[in-house]
């Protein structure tokens, strides 16, 4: 696969560590240098792929996950701050491979949420009732609302997704007994938090300032 501008992105590179960095006469990149690579991909991707304005290349940055694994992504952009590009990034994939692995729980997780939470679930837009396969397409509409539509209202409907599956698990817990319980409250939580971010990242964006 390569990038609009016609680079390639490298599928699932082999294990290159330290040592063999060095036999190649290379060294071992030092935290400021994996950051920028970081930031730099990120910008390059959406940029990139926002100015191609060409479905097909849109359709393959949304699958990006689909062929370069969730291991490379997280290699690149899972370390940086949540409020920042390669942040937002890696936790749109992220929602979306954990959609496209569980959609049965998540679907479930949603509908529980959907009435506590009426603003988000329109936000959102996920179509109703919110099953396995409607669920999953929202993660790819979203995606494909970074490429080809409003960053920001992808943002927006990521956030507003992840307040929905959070007060979800929240109900859920108050369902369930010992350890479950509070797992999901924990998840709930963290989900609220990711939500939380993403609103952030729209603002951000929207002011110019999401780098």
């Amino acid at each position: 696969m390569t990038t609009p501008s016609g680079r390639p992105i490298p599928r699932r590179p082999a294990p290159f560590g330290p040592d063999q960095l060095e036999e190649h006469g290379g060294t071992t990149p030092g935290p400021a240098e994996i950051s920028e690579i970081a930031h730099e991909t990120a910008a390059v991707i959406v940029g990139a792929g926002r100015a191609a304005r060409d479905p097909e290349i849109t359709r393959r940055l949304v699958a990006l996950v689909d062929e370069l694994g969730l291991s490379t992504i997280a290699d690149l952009w899972s370390d940086r701050p949540a409020r920042s590009l390669p942040g937002a990034l890696w936790r749109l994939y992220a929602i979306r491979e954990w959609v496209r692995r569980s959609p049965h729980e998540v679907s479930r997780e949603y509908a529980a949420g959907i009435r506590f939470t009426d603003v988000a679930h329109a936000v959102a837009g996920v179509a109703e009732p919110p099953g396995p396969d409607e669920v999953r397409r929202i993660t790819d509409d979203i995606l494909t609302g970074v490429y080809a539509g409003d960053f920001a209202i992808a943002l927006d409907r990521a956030s507003a997704f992840c307040a929905v599956i959070s007060a979800g698990r929240a109900d859920l817990a108050g369902d369930s007994d010992g350890p479950a319980a509070g797992v999901l409250t924990r998840r709930g939580v963290s989900m609220l938090q990711t939500s939380n971010d993403l609103r952030a990242c729209a603002a951000l964006w929207r002011a110019g300032e999401l780098t």
